[in-house]
């Protein structure tokens, strides 16, 4: 299993919530944070792009669990999902009827993997960039961290 522990990050609250890394120029990624937000009911993310101060500290004391990962990964509890788990292990988190697509978890990792990474390889051919990482609303900016 790829699921890595960290180490106890600055933000105090990392086993109160999961964090969510995100590549916070890609428009598609951009939309998938913007969906969790409205689908959180429960309040249980946070969001930092992967080209905040933060997400870099956090990815530098973890290197070998995220090493060439750009897109979503998902810290939960000190440990690190990435690629398909780290999107199936969101829904299964979000509640209600996503908790439903958790089910693909038992398609293998290694065939889940090969979507996922074709996907996030084509993201901004597919879905576009944005210049700068996005800003978030004032209602959800307490969502976000660095």
């Amino acid at each position: 299993m790829i699921e890595k522990k960290i180490r106890k990050c600055e933000y105090s609250d990392t086993n109160s919530y999961s964090i969510v890394l995100f590549d916070g120029v890609c428009r598609f990624c951009n939309g998938w944070v913007q969906f969790l937000i409205r689908q959180d009911k429960a309040d249980a993310f946070r969001f930092s792009p992967i080209q905040s101060d933060y997400a870099q500290s956090l990815l530098d004391s973890n290197s070998s669990a995220v090493a060439g990962i750009d897109s979503v990964i998902l810290v939960e509890k000190g440990v690190v999902y990435t690629h398909s788990s780290a999107v199936l292990h969101i829904f299964k988190r979000l509640g209600r009827g996503w908790t439903l697509l958790y089910l693909f978890i038992i398609i293998p990792r290694p065939l889940r993997d090969i979507v996922y990474r074709w996907i996030a390889k084509h993201r901004y051919k597919l879905f576009g960039k944005y210049d700068s990482c996005m800003i978030p609303t004032e209602n959800a900016k307490r969502k976000f961290i660095g």
